[in-house]
């Protein structure tokens, strides 16, 4: 097939049949050849659609044994790669002038330009993956990371979506998340929760306690392994103050409400046997403004 083109000189048209397959010479590039480009475009087509179904079958299979964060992320690089490496093909097809090693060069420099304008982006992408392998924790466990805590809903290769106890979104960078202290609530079944009481100095002590740990060891929510313990741990200006420590699930509902359980368990418990529980004394030191108000005759 050859194609006309009108040529103007000198004001008078000229006529001529141009080769497709030689332009490229003409103006120093490469030769195209359009059946090479149909082919190299079919190879690329073929190459996506293959990608697609690698990344629905990779997804499948990651399912079966990780998190449905991690099957969903590296399904996606898989099919990713597949179709970078397809439109690479497709490329090398239709311009066989065209060498390989020139296309990952081109896309060596391109990468390094990438790197250097969307450092924290690849931060968090790199940092995303690792906490996907590693899986320190997975979605639905309950964590806090700096002044975030809540549940996690799900991890991408940018952040970890986190719901806080109140009922918020926040988006954690996954850099901050890698690089931070984290602290896995439900990392274990169990938690440890401790609540202090104090009981006047009078009281024996010996008693309190037993009253305290009796009431605890009742409550709907507290583990009877490890056992709850009351421990003296201070001397306020008024009382003595026990800890009473106790364990139960790891859920921040099920820890808060079984604290508030033990909270009433032993106030009540304690009242009722006759054990005072005096309200702590504090000390106020009157300065100057005070003791003019209190003593308004010695103004003068």
């Amino acid at each position: 097939m050859t194609l006309n083109v009108l040529l103007m000189e000198s004001g008078a048209g000229v006529l001529a049949a141009v080769d497709p397959a030689t332009v490229g010479d003409s103006l120093g590039l490469p030769a195209i050849e359009p059946t090479q480009v149909a082919i190299g475009a079919g190879v690329a087509v073929v190459g996506l659609l293959l990608s697609r179904l690698s990344k629905l079958g990779s997804r499948w299979w990651w399912a079966r044994s990780h998190t449905a964060s991690y099957a969903r992320v590296f399904s996606a690089m898989v099919g990713f790669f597949v179709a970078l490496v397809a439109i690479g093909i497709g490329l090398a097809v239709a311009f066989p002038s065209v060498r390989p090693v020139d296309l990952l060069g081109g896309i060596g420099v391109v990468s390094i330009a990438l790197g250097i304008a969307f450092q924290s982006v690849l931060s968090n992408l790199f940092a995303g993956v690792l906490i996907l392998v590693r899986e320190p924790f997975r979605a639905n466990d309950q964590i806090a990371v700096g002044d975030v805590a809540g549940t996690v809903v799900e991890v991408n290769l940018r952040e970890t979506v986190v719901r806080t106890f109140d009922g918020r979104r926040v988006l954690v960078p996954n850099s901050t998340v890698h690089g931070e202290v984290l602290t896995v609530q439900t990392g274990y079944s169990q938690i440890r929760t401790s609540v202090v009481v104090g009981v006047d100095y009078a009281t024996d002590l010996d008693r309190a306690r037993q009253i305290a740990l009796q009431a605890v060891r009742d409550v709907d929510g507290v583990l009877s392994e490890p056992a709850p313990e009351c421990l003296l741990v201070n001397l306020s200006p008024s009382t003595v103050d026990f800890e009473v420590r106790f364990w139960s699930g790891a859920r921040q509902l099920n820890a808060v409400e079984t604290r508030d359980r033990v909270i009433e368990a032993a106030v009540t418990a304690l009242s009722d046997a006759g054990v005072a529980l005096p309200a702590d004394i504090r000390q106020l030191e009157a300065g100057p403004s005070l003791q003019s108000l209190l003593r308004p005759d010695q103004q003068n």
